[in-house]
């Protein structure tokens, strides 16, 4: 087991004796001594970055405009600080969990003792791995990818070299993506993918690979950055050479992304909607709550926002 599993496991080992005493009083999904008040915890993977703050706004909206309390938290990117927090969930008594998890693997140990004490638990845009939530609320990543395969070929005339700033490892969102993007691209034979490197969904990181790319693969012509945030900090490595010799794609349809297409430093993004998956997983997990039943996949459409569309 790795360092951050034994870290996890140990975590996830008190939290489950925690739950296993509350479960024995009064269950948190118990429909005839409920609150009237759903009260729900949602965990998310972290607030640094625009996509995760609009799916906060649409989940604070949805459970104001249902009368729930919800309790957000926010795990930078730690998945054992995930683990901590989804623990102080159980000792708070909410009625079901929302987790965007750090990582889709880390997250089974995690929920476990939640799904053993029949605790609703939905996952919001990232899946849990080889675990069974209750609902899993998403967009079609890989549709997606193919999508943003499609609009690159089409940006560089269906020929060169392209690279992939792939997000955080171990998510499905990346993992996903990727694969979408893969396959979609294979349809392009003068088209060939020349490096792929994670940039962990960050801005910074995102400048960072690929200046270090591009000195490596100066005759490159088209960038696939797996969320938005990557694909601006691309295009501040890129300089001038952004929407001119290199064409960039990126993925949420962010604010500040669409303002990039308008000025034509990328030429598309792959659009979700952060606020309607917030609002959406909210509504489910009330649900839930309430003791009644819902699809387990709730797909989100995405749409490929260009020059045109992002008006």
């Amino acid at each position: 087991m790795s360092r951050l599993g034994t870290r996890i496991a140990a975590v996830v080992a008190a939290g489950a004796l925690l739950l296993t005493g509350c479960s024995q009083g009064t269950p948190p999904t118990s429909q005839g001594s409920q609150a009237s008040k759903v009260k729900l915890g949602m965990a998310i993977s972290t607030l640094n970055n625009p996509f995760f703050v609009s799916l906060e706004k649409g989940a604070k909206d949805a459970a104001a405009a249902a009368g729930a309390e919800l309790l957000v938290t926010d795990a930078r990117d730690d998945a054992t600080q995930q683990a901590n927090q989804i623990q102080n969930f159980q000792a708070q008594q909410v009625n079901a969990v929302l987790i965007n998890p750090v990582d889709s693997d880390a997250a089974a140990p995690i929920v476990a003792p939640l799904i053993s004490a029949k605790m609703p638990v939905v996952a919001v845009d990232r899946a849990v791995a080889g675990t069974d939530v209750n609902a899993f609320v998403a967009s079609d990543n890989v549709a997606g990818g193919r999508l943003a395969a499609e609009a690159l070929a089409k940006a560089i005339g269906e020929k060169g070299e392209v690279i992939v700033l792939q997000g955080v490892a171990g998510t499905t969102a990346s993992r996903e993506r990727g694969q979408g993007f893969t396959e979609g691209i294979a349809k392009f034979p003068g088209i060939k993918v020349v490096a792929k490197q994670p940039a962990d969904f960050d801005r910074t990181k995102g400048l960072d690979v690929t200046t270090n790319l591009m000195q490596a693969n100066s005759n490159v012509v088209g960038i696939f950055a797996e969320n938005d945030e990557m694909a601006l900090g691309a295009i501040q490595a890129l300089g001038n050479r952004a929407g001119e010799a290199v064409k960039v794609v990126g993925f949420d349809g962010t604010d500040d992304g669409i303002a990039a297409i308008k000025a034509g430093t990328m030429y598309a993004s792959i659009a979700q909607q952060p606020e309607e998956l917030g609002k959406q997983a909210v509504e489910v997990a009330i649900k839930l709550a309430k003791g009644e039943t819902v699809e387990k996949t709730i797909a989100v459409p995405v749409v490929v926002l260009d020059k045109d569309s992002a008006k």
